[in-house]
């Protein structure tokens, strides 16, 4: 939806790509940016070289001012926002904490786009733990600011269904364009103050804790459809891993067996009842591995300093069958 003839003067804060598509749905409809607020430029790849955020080079190219300030709490930085004279302020993904002063500087308060369906997946990590946790549903909330931790009144929220091999790369993208959407389908309403954000279930809350690069080492006692999840889940960051021989492996796909073509599986071992974490063996279609609950088929994978490649390619360069991860 287009701005109106008297846009409102909008303030925008976000990094990663994931606020890419709200920033350019914004600039695309003619509303007035005033400036773009992100993360300082810190040093990124092999060659640790200073890199500006995705969401900074976007607004550098629709010529908008950006703005770069390490922390938001100071006097200086709250005279610098008044000084722009907002109306109101879009957060999406920006990775600073805004303090009560900010966020009662612009006139309409500050809108925040967030990846779940609130009170659910409260916190920093919504989308990683929604596929963990197997939710059958996820999606965007805009939500208008406080100071507790996404407690906020929602205006708007649009759910979608999370596909049965979807990863946290490709719901990532897909809940960022949808709350670009949702973003723009909303804003009138918000801006005239004719939609009113309604309160969330606090008693329903739940929270998405930060993802932590030790939850990325599978535990082969959990049941398959659930280190399925965690695969999926943490692609591409912080991507499972298993120790395999001395070296450890990092997991970028797999499936659960069947109930009857895993069952069939398992009996066919003749060790009897294999361990977790047991590789039964190896075809075209990749390495199998008995869990806690039923069988897991790796099927692309990557060694330390290797590129991905398929688990049939390992498995014909390594003699796996028989040997146990974990």
């Amino acid at each position: 939806m287009e701005a109106p003839l008297e846009s409102p003067r909008i303030l925008f804060a976000g990094t990663p790509t994931f606020a890419v598509p709200a920033l350019s749905a914004l600039i695309a409809a003619d509303w007035t940016v005033v400036a773009v607020y992100t993360q300082p430029d810190r040093p990124a790849g092999r060659g640790r070289k200073t890199a500006s955020g995705p969401v900074k080079q976007v607004a550098l190219d629709a010529d908008i001012p950006v703005l770069q300030p390490p922390s938001l709490k100071s006097a200086a930085a709250l005279e610098q926002m008044q000084a722009l004279s907002p109306d109101l302020m879009v957060v999406a993904a920006y990775g600073l904490i805004l303090p009560a002063t900010i966020l009662a500087c612009p006139r309409l308060g500050c809108l925040n786009i967030h990846a779940s369906l609130l009170p659910r997946w409260r916190g920093a990590a919504p989308i990683q733990r929604a596929i963990a946790a197997g939710d059958e549903y996820t999606g965007i909330s805009l939500m208008h600011m406080e100071q507790g931790l996404d407690t906020g009144p929602v205006y708007a929220t649009q759910r979608t269904r999370i596909g049965p091999r979807e990863t946290g790369g490709s719901l990532h993208d897909r809940l960022a364009a949808i709350g670009a959407k949702l973003l723009l389908d909303s804003l009138p309403a918000i801006c005239d103050q004719s939609l009113t954000p309604q309160p969330q279930d606090h008693d329903a809350a739940t929270y998405a804790s930060k993802l932590d690069k030790r939850e990325a080492m599978i535990d082969w006692r959990r049941s398959a459809l659930e280190i399925d999840r965690q695969i999926r889940a943490f692609e591409p960051w912080p991507v499972a891993q298993t120790h395999c021989q001395g070296e450890t492996l990092r997991l970028w796909e797999a499936s659960p067996l069947a109930a009857g073509e895993a069952g069939a599986r398992l009996a066919a071992d003749t060790t009897g009842q294999p361990l977790p974490g047991t590789v039964l063996g190896s075809s075209s279609d990749g390495i199998e591995v008995a869990t806690g609950d039923g069988v897991l088929r790796i099927e692309r994978l990557q060694a330390p300093g290797k590129r991905p490649i398929s688990a049939a390619d390992y498995a014909r360069a390594h003699a796996v069958d028989g040997i146990l991860l974990g």
